[in-house]
């Protein structure tokens, strides 16, 4: 019985060719055909969990190519992926293999489905044409299973039948394959996560320690192919040592990151320098006012300009008195979630760079340390046993009064850094997304909380 509420679930239909790009798949009923759907959790990745169910529920092993544009569906609920069986074989006795140039209108039990199947096609077309969209044709499966299959061979590995899709899209995909010995993982990103291609590259390149493997790279993919890690992924643990030596060894990454730091904004990281967060703090902060006033919302309240103003000045304050004490820019990371570590028995490894920086090192511990709030809890000592982990390695730069005086200042910068790193604030057609305004206030009042808190607690710092 599932127990997942109904609005936790969705509904999608599978347009699925065969191998060969000449059939499709349907479900049979009394009316006429219908393309299998399945229902599968909202929240989670789609390819994964479609790629499951098709195979579970119609017995159908396939791999998705692309979501069907819904830009002219009419209004229409319904979600199509566009997927592909890569092992033609065994399926549910509930469905048939038609070749495509059998089908007309009639034969479909809803002839809107047939509709839906011409855009089907009017959409693989373009994709075929254009050489940024390599993972939405077909095949396309089989020429990223047979590059890998080379591509490992050289280090002794052998490709096994099984593997699991995880993400895919046009441009995007991420695939786990079984090997004779450790797995291995294809990654490919496209727009706008182009730049973790490079700085992938680069990282694994000054980083290598605390990279995966890269095995083979293939650039008109802006794809790359990894050893898998084993280990213990920080995601999976609440125990706070295997959180300590994470953020000892997140400190020694940055350490030893300093000399590359150039390099690293080369390859397209995200420039959190301490100047070139001075120099945007007025145009932020007008963008900010503007959204306020916009906000329709009662609750929360709304800053107001003089409000906006002080918050301003505390952050060009903060910023200011970091550039002051000195600290080198470092390699950061602004997506530092628990799944992104992983850590092993001599070291620890730290995934997924597209949000990579240079600047000041200690923004990126911020945001994990947000997450060790959530999963360990507030407990006081545990926590300053967690700062303690990640300062320790520092002290051979920096002096006890500096960090303690940059972990003071940390929190407010690291929102900010946080809330203009990605440059969203100046697209303005982003901004006219409701929730895209909302998302800025809300960082802004966080802001507003950390400057009262520091205040509150260190009143020296911004005095």
């Amino acid at each position: 019985m599932n127990s997942q509420p109904q609005s936790e679930r969705e509904t999608w239909r599978a347009i699925v060719f065969n191998s060969d790009g000449t059939k499709v798949l349907f479900r049979v009923s009394e009316g006429g055909f219908v393309f299998p759907s399945v229902e599968i959790p909202r929240w989670e990745r789609l390819a994964e969990n479609l790629t499951a169910a098709l195979e579970k529920q119609w017995g159908c092993e396939a791999v998705c190519l692309f979501t069907l544009d819904r830009s002219q569906d009419g209004g229409t609920n319904d979600f199509y992926e566009v997927m592909e069986c890569w092992r033609d074989g065994a399926h549910s006795s509930e469905t048939v293999w038609k070749p495509i140039d059998s089908l007309t209108s009639e034969l479909f039990e809803d002839p809107a489905e047939y509709r839906i199947f011409e855009r089907c096609f009017e959409q693989l077309d373009r994709y075929e044409r254009d050489p940024s969209s390599p993972f939405a044709r077909r095949g396309s499966f089989t020429r990223v299973r047979n590059w890998t299959r080379d591509a490992i061979h050289p280090s002794g590995l052998e490709l096994e039948t099984s593997f699991r899709q995880y993400n895919s899209s046009e441009s995007f995909s991420l695939i786990r394959f079984e090997t004779n010995g450790p797995a291995v993982w294809f990654k490919a990103v496209g727009v706008p996560n182009l730049r973790e291609f490079p700085i992938t590259l680069r990282l694994a390149e000054l980083l290598p320690g605390f990279l995966p493997e890269v095995l083979a790279t293939r650039p008109e993919w802006n794809a790359w192919l990894s050893r898998e890690v084993e280990g213990t992924n920080l995601g999976e643990t609440k125990e706070a040592a295997i959180w300590e030596k994470a953020a000892a060894k997140l400190a020694e990454l940055q350490i030893e990151s300093i000399s590359g730091a150039n390099s690293i904004l080369d390859a397209g990281a995200h420039d959190l320098r301490i100047d070139r967060l001075l120099d945007s703090v007025d145009p932020f902060f007008v963008v900010v006012a503007r959204l306020m006033e916009e906000q329709t919302k009662v609750s929360p309240p709304a800053l107001s300009r003089e409000e906006l103003g002080v918050l301003k000045l505390r952050v060009e304050d903060a910023l200011t008195l970091l550039g002051d004490f000195g600290i080198p820019h470092a390699l950061g990371h602004l997506d530092l979630n628990p799944w992104n570590v992983i850590l092993t028995g001599s070291g620890c490894v730290f995934l997924d760079w597209a949000e990579a920086y240079a600047g000041l090192p200690f923004f990126s511990f911020e945001y994990l340390l947000e997450h060790f709030r959530r999963e360990i809890g507030r407990d006081a000592v545990l926590e300053s046993a967690f700062v303690n982990a990640y300062r320790a390695p520092w002290r051979q730069l920096l002096s006890d009064d500096f960090t303690s005086e940059a972990f003071a200042l940390a929190p407010l910068a690291a929102v900010y850094a946080y809330a203009t790193a990605t440059q969203a604030w100046r697209d303005e057609e982003k901004l006219r997304d409701a929730k895209t305004g909302g998302y800025f206030r809300s960082l802004a009042r966080r802001m507003n909380r950390e400057a009262v808190q520091l205040i509150e607690q260190r009143p020296a710092c911004l005095s």
